[in-house]
């Protein structure tokens, strides 16, 4: 990864030896995020994400779960699974790639078996460079689209459905869950909750030092504050839904949606305000 062939800015985008893979990096070649560009063969995703001291926190495909791929966005298009990866499950097939100097689009057809087209999706990441120093702060913006040969879609799924992150090893004993709510939700099975929140954080530990991740949900997005769900055994996983398996939604041909999301990674344990703090200024940077 550290053998780049490309540079662009004080933030570029870095094209690794594998071309499927595209990172993002800070001045001096600190790598910040590292997206998966390929279906692979299902979806692509952010494979890795770092704290602004380097510290790696996102954990692809596990053993215990294959299909969780590090932070990725995925639901249930039409009865088809696109989270799971099955021989019945979607695939988000790339169709075209365009990136900058710290943010990259690509367009993807959600594709089923059977090679039927149920869903477009204009998906942009974009790093914030500016608070580069104190935080990793990204934003993930999915837009969907029903395909014009139908009036409209059917989006479903299971609880835990939408956009998810899987932690490092290490960050599976002893983290600690909080969330703009100050709520502790309600249990589905295990420790598996939903609560509505704006946003959802999670400190644990790597290698013996404290690292924070949040997702926060813009206040225009669907069913905002989203149910954001979070389990901590046997593994931590927290992801922000769209409570699509009690409320299935219906996506209209003429009314396409537009989801927006905020990552943010520090080193150390962040306090409350300072987490609500990055939230409220993320919505003013997304106005």
């Amino acid at each position: 990864m550290k053998t780049a062939m490309m540079v662009i800015g004080l933030l570029g985008i870095f094209l690794s030896p594998r071309a499927d893979t595209i990172i993002l990096a800070a001045a001096g070649g600190q790598s910040v995020l590292e997206y998966q560009q390929a279906a692979a063969p299902f979806k692509p995703y952010v494979a890795q994400l770092y704290t602004p001291a380097g510290v790696a926190v996102l954990r692809d495909a596990p053993a215990d779960h294959l299909h969780h791929h590090a932070l990725m966005f995925a639901l249930s298009v039409e009865g088809v699974s696109f989270w799971e990866e099955r021989p019945a499950s979607g695939r988000q097939m790339p169709r075209d790639l365009k990136r900058n100097r710290n943010q990259l689009t690509q367009i993807l057809d959600w594709k089923t078996p059977d090679d039927r087209v149920v869903l477009h999706e204009e998906r942009t990441i974009k790093i914030h460079e500016a608070l580069a120093r104190s935080v990793t702060l990204l934003t993930w913006r999915s837009r969907l689209l029903a395909p014009g040969d139908r009036e409209a879609v059917k989006l479903t799924g299971s609880h835990y459905y939408g956009l998810g992150a899987r932690f490092v090893v290490a960050m599976d004993k002893d983290g600690v869950f909080c969330n703009s709510a100050g709520a502790t939700g309600e249990v589905v099975r295990g420790t598996e909750r939903l609560t509505n929140a704006a946003w959802c954080a999670y400190t644990a530990a790597v290698d013996g030092k404290p690292v924070t991740f949040a997702l926060f949900d813009h206040p225009a997005n669907l069913r905002h504050p989203p149910r954001m769900f979070t389990m901590t055994a046997p593994f931590a996983y927290v992801a922000a839904t769209l409570n699509l398996w009690k409320e299935p939604h219906t996506l209209e041909a003429a009314r396409p949606l537009d989801l927006r999301y905020g990552v943010a990674v520090w080193d150390g344990k962040i306090e409350l305000a300072a987490i609500e703090a990055l939230s409220q200024k993320w919505v003013k940077m997304m106005e």
